[in-house]
């Protein structure tokens, strides 16, 4: 059938099972008539203040039904979501709305933007408002978010696709009709794009406030769940739960768990797989600017261990060394890759522009290597690589073998200014119980050689990756290097 609106999909679905469940949050369901109906409300009460074809709608809702609402609503309009965070601080706030210049915020008290409308968490639209189909509008562009990784002025990545989906194409491993767990956080890419996808596949998504190691298993259970995005911080924090936990909810209707967002060590990836079975695993590698991508099945990954997969049929990949020429097979270097549409065909920016090299070829930083078969491996961010000793250690790498320390949450692995070395390598390391430094250097050197071993270790009492699996390590070095000042 062709594409519909993104705004005539709850529709769609409603009028096919409306008591069918759309999207369940702690407990509580809304159906796939209600959902349609409290989002024309809602889109009604958005137009009201001021939301027209075209606008960006910045929308800092925690987790739950009310994101979803907010984003439809917004397509309905003809509009285009633009997620943040809800805990941003205020200054950081402002800083996104001055670049985005949307017509509402959502998620933020009246007044706190100037002129721009405001409504707040717990905005409920005038019951008096017709809940009626609209009429029919086309978003230009369907997504807005702001990069994940930024420091300084943000930047948001604006999708250059329309907001026009086909309800009966699956898309990217998800089928339609099923069930889908939500455990990220929404404002990040991954998890936005892959549950908004879900919801026009008609999946019940259930989403979780934030993530919880059993829980995701217990919902993953009762839901009778299909596909699931983790990123390798949740399958570590899954994985240290103790094994009579794991074993006791049932995972059969588990079709597919796909992990992305940053690299997975590969211990870990060989134990999901013994886990739930090669066929389940699969994992994705790209950015939020779509220009290209890779995805491995398990079973791929068994044959090329470590890699993240071939460049997908929409682009083409390339590995260039320092002085801007093509390396070959196994040679390490910065990952370029752009799309077969072109430069610039599935993304623009707002407050940044791109970089590219001769031909439209861009990076998102992150070193590598290809292999004979064209199967690309991840060595680390170019902006995280340590010099030190005139070797470059990769903290990923380094923290991968931390990782797999029992007792370990997580780690992040810098570089700190050294007169001798240039760097000295540090590890921070979360750790609950404590931790046996003695017995993790010998840990570490049955797994690294001697030069890639922290010379220093500190306990960290929280954890160090957020929700979404990403860690901000030039923060975490920066705020250490003012310490020692």
């Amino acid at each position: 059938m062709p594409a519909l609106p993104l705004g005539r999909i709850p529709a769609f679905w409603a009028a096919r099972n409306p008591d069918a469940p759309a999207i369940t949050h702690e407990g509580r369901t809304v159906t796939r008539a209600e959902f349609d109906r409290r989002t024309n409300r809602l889109a009604r009460a958005y137009a009201a203040l001021g939301v027209n074809e075209g606008d960006l709608v910045t929308i800092g809702l925690p987790n739950g039904i009310g994101f979803y609402e907010a984003c439809f609503a917004t397509w309905k309009l003809g509009a285009t979501p633009q997620p943040i965070s809800a805990r941003l601080p205020k200054l950081e706030r402002e800083a996104i709305v001055e670049v985005a210049a949307p017509s509402l915020v959502v998620g933020a008290p009246a007044g706190a933007h100037g002129s721009v409308p405001c409504i707040d968490v717990d905005f409920e639209p005038d019951p008096s408002l017709s809940d009626a189909e609209l009429p029919e509008k086309i978003s230009r562009y369907w997504k807005a978010p702001t990069s994940g990784g930024s420091t300084g002025r943000p930047k948001i990545i604006v999708s250059n696709d329309p907001g026009l989906f086909d309800p009966f194409e699956p898309r990217l491993q998800q089928e339609i009709d099923r069930a889908q767990l939500v455990p990220g956080p929404l404002y990040h890419n991954g998890p936005f794009s892959f549950s908004m996808i879900g919801v026009t596949l008609g999946n019940h998504i259930v989403v979780t406030t934030r993530f919880d190691a059993e829980e995701t298993l217990r919902l993953l259970s009762e839901h009778k769940v299909d596909w699931v995005m983790l990123v390798p911080t949740m399958m570590h924090r899954i994985w240290n739960l103790p094994e009579e936990v794991r074993a006791k909810y049932d995972l059969s209707h588990l079709r597919v768990m796909l992990h992305l967002a940053a690299p997975c060590p590969a211990w870990l990836k060989e134990k999901w797989i013994e886990w739930l079975g090669a066929p389940r695993v699969h994992e994705l590698y790209g950015g939020t600017e779509a220009q290209g991508a890779t995805w491995i099945t398990g079973e791929e990954w068994l044959q090329h261990k470590g890699s993240v997969g071939k460049p997908a049929v929409t682009c083409e990949m390339k590995i260039v060394g320092a002085d801007g020429q093509t390396l070959p097979p196994r040679e390490v270097g910065e990952v370029f890759m752009r799309p077969l549409t072109g430069p610039g065909t599935t993304y623009h920016y707002l407050g940044a522009t791109s970089k590219q090299i001769e031909g439209g070829w861009e990076s998102i930083g992150d070193i590598g290597w290809m292999d004979e078969d064209g199967y690309l491996y991840l060595a680390d961010r170019h902006t995280d690589m340590i010099l030190a000793g005139g070797a470059n250690i990769y903290p990923a790498e380094v923290e991968a073998a931390i990782d797999a320390f029992a007792g370990v949450r997580s780690s992040a692995v810098i570089g700190l200014p050294d007169d001798d070395m240039g760097n000295t390598i540090h590890a921070i390391v979360d750790a609950p119980g404590g931790l046996d430094e003695a017995a993790l250097r010998a840990h570490l050197g049955e797994r690294l050689v001697r030069y890639k071993i922290p010379k220093s270790f500190e306990l960290a009492h929280e954890p160090l990756r957020d929700d979404a699996g990403k860690l901000r390590r030039s923060a975490l070095r920066a705020e250490r290097i003012k310490a020692r000042a």
